[in-house]
């Protein structure tokens, strides 16, 4: 059988995914022992993935090797096991390749078989997925955030900001979020009900966190000149909780706050925290963002597109600002 997969041809430069990744097809070899077959339905497109296809070896993993398939978070069924624990016809998320059909290690993939009751799987990726971990992760135990308080998230209308805003609203926090463009503030606002949205395209994002006031918790998903401008505006003893850098993902740069002094001068503590340091808190992380989720508390909206050989378009909006919630990319029967 013929298996489509997206292969790391060369490095990319900044956003140029089409001259870097070529889709291929190769035959599929018999499964190893403890690998598990999944026919992947979905493919989740995460930011941080952006990384792996640099050459920089002091990330928070090791780049992909050119010449690599290129991979990433995958949802579907497992199609044929040779692992414990794992059947034909389970419903299963694990880091897989971009392709039809997903050949994994089950333990080193952190394969997960899943409640196939969910009303829809594309949770999986989001309000119950890593986003959900990380964003609940981030706000109540790297931020500390305590009720009542002024929480800031950038990115706010990412997979992840999008549920950290939302989150930090329900542990009874006051959450604001900044993000880019009229659209994505007024969702913020209108449909999640948050208490004010910066759009950093609009005006001077200085004034408008000026006219905001404080803020005792920052999530920070940027890094970058954005950083500098949220550091004077933190109350004191303020946290930072640092999730992503996006501003330094495709720009090769490396966030170095030039307001770096208002750590001391404010007594702020700044945290880095990534999902596998907290995975064995999985259960007990998707059982509580289970129960806001399907109160209706806790929603996400799903950018999609359709068909593998569209995923270069699906993830370059993760990069360009062309997406509202989570992106994905859905596979045909």
């Amino acid at each position: 059988m013929q298996n489509r997969f997206w292969r790391i041809a060369r490095r990319p430069e900044g956003t140029d995914f089409a001259s870097a990744l070529e889709l291929e097809a190769a035959p599929l070899a018999a499964l190893a022992e403890g690998e598990i077959r999944i026919r992947n339905s979905h493919l989740s497109m995460d930011a941080g993935t952006r990384l792996w296809l640099t050459s920089r070896e002091d990330g928070y993993q090791p780049p992909l090797p050119v010449g690599a398939p290129m991979t990433g978070l995958v949802l579907g069924e497992v199609e044929e096991s040779r692992a414990e624990g794992f059947k034909a016809g389970d419903l299963v998320r694990a880091f897989g390749q971009w392709s039809d059909v997903s050949t994994v290690d089950a333990v080193m993939s952190g394969a997960l078989v899943l409640d196939p009751s969910v009303a829809d799987r594309r949770a999986w990726f989001g309000p119950l997925g890593m986003n959900g971990w990380t964003a609940l992760w981030g706000v109540e135990q790297t931020g500390a955030a305590k009720s009542g308080e002024r929480v800031l998230v950038s990115a706010a209308a990412g997979a992840t900001g999008i549920l950290a805003v939302q989150i930090a609203r329900l542990l009874g926090c006051e959450a604001w979020g900044i993000a880019g463009g009229a659209a994505k503030c007024a969702y913020l606002t209108d449909e999640l009900g948050i208490a004010g949205a910066i759009d950093y395209k609009a005006a001077d994002v200085g004034a408008q966190l000026d006219a905001a006031g404080g803020f005792d918790v920052y999530f920070d998903n940027v890094g970058g000149p954005l950083l500098d401008a949220v550091l004077t505006r933190m109350s004191h003893y303020g946290r930072i909780a640092v999730c992503g850098l996006l501003a330094d993902y495709s720009s090769g740069t490396r966030t170095a706050p030039a307001e770096f002094d208002q750590v001391l001068m404010r007594r702020l503590r700044i945290e880095g925290f990534f999902s596998p340091d907290f995975m064995h808190e999985g259960p007990a992380l998707t059982a509580r963002l289970r129960s806001w989720h399907e109160a209706g508390d806790l929603v996400m909206p799903y950018d999609v597109t359709t068909g593998l050989e569209n995923t270069l378009t699906a993830y370059a909006k993760l990069f360009t600002g062309g997406n509202i919630g989570k992106v994905i990319v859905e596979l045909e029967p």
